[in-house]
């Protein structure tokens, strides 16, 4: 089974589905393989793809294989396909996160903290700010 995204004529990513696995050898009336990309007017998708890395399915392991790594990151409703790049990005969440050109990723100007807590990002402050849970 394959991933698959329908994109606008702007390239963001407004569906997808599930369709015939890119192995799956087809042969059309002339005896040439179905390119399913072309067959579905869609664009294939890495399920689990994230920042150009393939990981192992339902943990955070990569992928002995990484040919199955491509287009970046797995995309979703939203995302932009960018031709150049051959690669899905999503929606910039803040304005003053900017374009990691490796993995197609958006950072923080602030790296995350590494000391175990749980944060959220304020753009009016341009830096991490903790979550205080209250009990």
């Amino acid at each position: 089974m394959a991933h698959y995204v329908i994109l606008n004529e702007n390239n963001f990513v407004i569906n997808g589905h599930v369709g015939r696995d890119e192995n799956d050898i087809v042969l059309d009336d002339n005896g040439n393989p179905i390119d399913w990309e072309i067959y579905y007017g869609a664009k294939r998708t890495s399920y689990n793809t994230r920042g150009g890395v393939h990981y192992q399915a339902d943990n955070n392991t990569p992928s002995i294989d990484q040919s199955k790594a491509f287009r970046k990151n797995c995309a979703g409703i939203g995302y932009y396909y960018d031709p150049i790049r051959d690669a899905f990005i999503p929606p910039k969440p803040f304005p003053s996160w900017t374009l990691n050109e490796e993995s197609c990723l958006w950072q923080s100007p602030v790296p995350y903290p590494n000391d175990g807590k749980r944060y959220t990002w304020n753009e009016d402050i341009l830096n991490w700010q903790e979550i205080n849970f209250k009990r």
